[in-house]
């Protein structure tokens, strides 16, 4: 867009929209080019990596500044217009999704890394920086910032703080919530908070910054964030192994965790090697196949670590645990064995799967796998389940994949029959229906699977208080 006049304005939905945007231009000192009323760009920034909402927001926004982020929020208390959050757009429950005529607030503007504290290995970053981006910039200093998933060329920050992002390295390095030493924030109030202040220690009440952590925007936007980071692994090494029990995969999670500190450990089964042989793109790991697969990461810059790793393996190989398996050499072996895992979602994508993103215990995890797969085979024997996960950290992710002669929206349909047996069986083990997603709009429904109704009260409560208008990202998480 090159200017905003009224006549640009008068495409949005609302005359309360109309009059937010024209008092950012008039008063706020907003320029065309923060401001987008195009279908092709409502359509762009509208939604997320989900299919199941169609976008229709009112305007996007994109502001440069906190102050520009709280002007946008005071005046949709003013005006009663939704405002719902936008990073990278990567996220899998439409928790980015603007489908009811809302304004969208993208941070691609506040994409800026600020102050690096050496001593506390910490740098200061806006909201719209994206994750690798600020993991080159740990690289640059000679640190590490560990948080990683397959999306981390496009998403964003503040997008990950929102959901606590997850990913490949959490059995070593945990979720995003443990790298936030410091948030800046805009509640749905408009009041500007900083909260912790890159402090270790500060025992001074209520950690707010903790509650905004994971929040999905439903309680304000956080514009800054203290990010902390870690000394750089050494001397990585992958190994991928073959098992054909789903308590192999355990007990050699239990014989290498019990001797060595893995960066990560992950699964796959054989209907995910089946697709990723299909597609080309990696070779196949071993000269036989075998039902299920891991592949674990640990740091060995002493020869005696090695060795350690390579008798555990030999003692899993006695044990009758694992059938085979293959160590990297040197980093670009590893990279390759990467790909193993790192391809699935995208070499499974052809097939329309339906997610389902879900934890229970460790110690549950054969056990549920065993009735997910029971449940599925004998009421939907046409469904192929493709499982791959972090099962070090009992973060599964269901996939069933669509058979080609059933249209998309039976498949859906049938799938949301899936899903109550599914949840059902996350409740009974104690589990989450969403462990590293978010809850959004797709897992809503869901959400007393794993949230007692007093605890949801006690939610809302806490969102009555940040965003007494109900203005922030309405209708995610859960409805007011």
């Amino acid at each position: 867009m090159t200017s905003l006049s009224s006549q640009t304005l008068s495409k949005t939905p609302t005359s309360a929209a109309q009059t937010l945007l024209s008092a950012l231009i008039d008063t706020h000192q907003f320029d065309a080019s923060q401001i987008k009323t195009d279908s092709e760009s409502l359509e762009h920034w509208g939604k997320d990596w989900t299919k199941h909402f169609a976008p229709a927001p009112a305007a996007i926004v994109f502001p440069k500044t906190t102050e520009q982020v709280q002007a946008i929020v005071l005046l949709a208390n003013k005006h009663n217009v939704v405002l719902t959050p936008s990073g990278g757009r990567t996220g899998l429950s439409a928790g980015a999704v603007a489908a009811n005529g809302e304004i969208v607030v993208s941070m691609d503007k506040m994409n800026h890394i600020g102050q690096f504290y050496p001593a506390d290995r910490m740098v200061e970053i806006e909201a719209g920086v994206v994750t690798q981006q600020l993991q080159q910039f740990a690289e640059s200093k000679d640190l590490y910032y560990p948080v990683d998933f397959a999306s981390a060329g496009s998403s964003q920050i503040g997008g990950n703080i929102g959901t606590n992002a997850g990913g490949i390295k959490v059995i070593r390095y945990g979720m995003t919530r443990q790298w936030i030493m410091g948030l800046t924030v805009v509640t749905g109030k408009g009041d500007i908070l900083q909260l912790n202040r890159g402090m270790v220690k500060n025992a001074t009440g209520y950690d707010l910054r903790q509650l905004f952590i994971g929040s999905e925007g439903t309680l304000g936007f956080v514009t800054h964030a203290q990010i902390k980071l870690e000394r750089q692994p050494k001397d990585l090494n992958v190994m991928v192994l073959g098992m054909d029990s789903f308590n192999d995969v355990m007990n050699v999670l239990s014989a290498f965790q019990a001797k060595i500190d893995l960066t990560a450990f992950e699964f796959f089964d054989d209907v995910a090697i089946d697709k990723l042989m299909a597609h080309g793109q990696v070779q196949e790991p071993f000269e036989s196949r075998t039902k299920f697969y891991t592949l674990l990461e640990f740091e060995a810059p002493y020869e005696p670590i090695m060795d350690k790793a390579m008798a555990i393996f030999e003692d899993c190989m006695e044990q009758g645990w694992v059938v085979d398996g293959v160590m990297s050499q040197n980093l670009a072996q590893a990279e390759e064995l990467w790909k193993l895992r790192e391809y699935i979602s995208e070499t499974i994508s052809v097939f329309t799967p339906y997610k389902n993103d879900v934890s229970v215990l460790i110690s549950y995890v054969p056990e549920f796998i065993a009735e997910i797969d029971h449940i599925v085979s004998s009421n939907y024997p046409d469904f192929e389940v493709c499982w791959f996960g972090h099962i070090g950290d009992g973060n599964l992710h269901l996939n069933i994949l669509k058979p080609e002669n059933m249209s998309k929206d039976n498949f859906f349909a049938e799938c949301q029959v899936v899903n109550k047996h599914v949840f059902e069986t996350v409740q009974k083990y104690g589990g989450s229906v969403s462990a590293e997603h978010g809850v959004g709009m797709t897992k809503k429904p869901y959400l007393h699977y794993s949230r007692s109704e007093t605890e949801i009260e006690y939610l809302k409560d806490i969102k009555k208080v940040f965003d007494p208008n109900n203005i922030m990202n309405r209708g995610k998480i859960f409805d007011m």
